[in-house]
């Protein structure tokens, strides 16, 4: 159904992604007057789930493709600027493409219906008409709405084209990223991006190709974005000093905050809906604290726990940035869909009808942390581009642990990148892989790095010097090439401290059943044979599987190819248990495989 594109804004990704893949030569990269030669090897397989949604928040999104003919089209909305915050802005460019996902093409004459909701109200309403399948519509924030429903309070700019009949158009210069300030487009003026919070565009396309061609069946997309607002607080510590905070949300207006001085704790609250069905559409909830550095709890260098409705939270899922500003530490949220489904599992129904996310923020004790950086190259030249990577960790943890690795990347001027797409690989000081991350997407490959810093738990096996190789595929939905590269650290491990908990050893996979998924790829058994035997081992505990959600399909279900590839690629060696493991927990969570408890 899906197939993977190149074009001339992304065939560097995808050309990263065949280095990472397959390999490259080894590559010369000069840090610190160290001379460091790397070499990205072996074949990387990627179990290729395709998501639900695919930005969800932040300044673009694109939604689920739909068949259109022979093409896979889509819809993409992004923000220009990509981080609004309210009341910083006079005008912001909202693009809205009309494409086809296979080839990557925009279709041309398109007639879009644009309606702009937040919290289930309706805020715009109008059709457009864009002559090259990319609408660039200009807003214009306005305050004072007295209307009971707010989109009353909507005007619009443009005039009907002349050959689809309502559709707003703008004669002029065709919009591109360079020229929004001068080019020819249509404006709404209204109660738009004046709250913080998430905006649902939703885009009905009406006519494509022709303006007088009239889709049988409209085509409709839902995409979001998050506008940020700030909220400002304050507490006074143990000694009645006043220390103002203040609250950067991307999702709602945060309520009920407070501190606690017997752990300098932060905590507040805002409003969110846990059903299952919600959830499941969410793939972030962003929420940023900024407490000055001179607040010693929050100083530079500290470290935190987070907890959402009283569950205490991944560690990756809190990102201490001390870098934006001189004076100030921002500690970020970012909760994702898995996080949010987790803190539900464990909670159970009862968390289902709750109305708000408690959020609360503790601070740890003083950590000894270690470093190294690198600049990243261009896989062309091996000339340095301009990309500096830093990787930071405990010095508590060491083999035998899961270590939380800081990934942060910076520009030029070492202000943070956001929205980095990247990979890793880790070697060991003899060349072997110990493991390696793309994100797990075929058709998006890379991990996500929203605001320039991340977070991996990396399990270490034995002490000693490992290598890190970092691949960063671009910055944004279009994997703009400016800040991509592959560069390289050597990082010596130590045997760690005794009083933090080691990563117990996993249970291999027995070697025979091996020749199952071997016989199962060379179709000497058929599937539902594979996957009886599976279900069978699953069910009496051989085979051990992480926790799962069962999908509602039947076990009639087509198993994709790329599953049967994975089990011939793992009964010959060529990926690891976890890979095969994966795709089993796809096949669980399609329906495609139940098990019973």
């Amino acid at each position: 159904m899906y197939s993977v594109f190149l074009n001339e804004k992304n065939c560097h990704a995808w050309k990263y992604y065949a280095i990472f893949k397959y390999g490259i030569d080894t590559i010369f990269v000069l840090y610190s007057n160290i001379a460091l030669f790397i070499s990205i090897i072996g074949i990387f397989s990627i179990v290729s789930v395709f998501p639900d949604a695919f930005g969800h928040g932040l300044g673009g999104d694109q939604a689920e493709p739909l068949s259109f003919g022979d093409m896979e089209v889509t819809v993409r909305t992004q923000l220009s600027p990509s981080d609004i915050t309210v009341g910083d802005i006079d005008s912001a460019n909202m693009q809205v493409r009309f494409f086809d996902t296979l080839t990557d093409e925009n279709l041309e004459k398109v007639t879009y219906r644009i309606e702009v909701w937040q919290s289930g109200e309706l805020l715009a309403r109008n059709l457009f008409y864009d002559m090259d399948g990319r609408l660039d519509v200009k807003i214009k924030p306005q305050t004072g709405c007295n209307q009971t429903e707010l989109h009353q309070c909507s005007t619009y700019g443009g005039s009907q084209h002349v050959s689809a009949p309502g559709a707003l158009f703008v004669q002029g210069a065709e919009c591109t990223d360079d020229n929004l300030d001068i080019c020819a487009r249509p404006s709404i003026t209204g109660p738009i991006f004046v709250k913080g919070g998430l905006y649902k565009i939703r885009v009905d396309i009406e006519a494509a190709t022709s303006p007088r061609t009239v889709l049988a069946n409209l085509l409709s997309y839902e995409t979001f974005v998050s506008v940020a607002q700030e909220q400002n607080f304050s507490f006074q510590t143990a000694n009645a000093e006043e220390i103002p905070v203040i609250v950067k949300t991307y999702y709602d207006d945060v309520d009920n905050f407070k501190f606690d001085t017997s752990d300098n704790s932060i905590s507040f609250d805002m409003p969110f809906d846990w059903s299952p069905d919600y959830v499941d559409l969410v793939q972030v909830v962003h929420e940023e604290v900024r407490v000055p550095k001179t607040f010693a709890p929050y100083a530079e260098g500290k470290q935190f726990k987070g907890y959402v409705n009283g569950v205490e939270i991944d560690q990756r899922a809190l990102l201490n940035d001390p870098y934006s500003y001189d004076d100030t530490n921002i500690v970020h949220f970012l909760i994702t869909k898995n996080e949010l489904q987790k803190i539900n599992e464990k909670l159970g129904s009862s968390n289902y009808d709750k109305t708000k996310m408690d959020l609360k923020l503790v601070p740890l004790d003083e950590v000894s942390k270690s470093s190294t950086e690198f600049y990243l190259v261009d896989t062309t030249n091996y000339e340095q581009v301009p990309t500096t990577v830093n990787i930071a960790w405990d010095g508590k943890y060491g083999a035998n642990q899961e270590i939380p690795f800081e990934f942060t990347f910076f520009d030029e001027n070492r202000g943070l990148i956001r929205d980095v797409k990247y990979a890793y690989v880790v070697l060991d000081e003899f060349d072997n892989e110990i493991t390696r991350n793309d994100g797990g997407d075929l058709l998006g490959p890379g991990i996500t790095s929203i605001e320039g810093l991340d977070v991996q738990r990396i399990y270490v096996p034995s002490a000693g010097q490992i290598r890190v190789d970092i691949l960063v595929y671009g910055t944004g939905l279009d994997y703009d090439p400016t800040y991509a590269g592959i560069g390289s650290a050597i990082i010596e491990i130590g045997p760690g401290s005794t009083s933090t908990p080691t990563v117990p050893e996993k249970t291999p996979i027995p070697s025979w059943i091996k020749n199952n998924a071997e016989w199962w790829a060379a179709g000497q058994i058929d599937d539902n044979s594979f996957v009886q035997g599976i279900q069978y081992l699953i069910k009496e505990d051989v085979l051990k599987i992480p926790p799962t959600t069962q999908g509602s399909g039947s076990d009639s279900n087509n198993i994709p190819s790329w599953i049967k590839n994975n089990a011939e690629w793992w009964a010959a060696g060529q990926i690891d248990d976890d890979s095969f493991i994966q795709g089993i927990q796809f096949l669980i969570k399609e329906g495609i495989m139940r098990i019973q408890s």
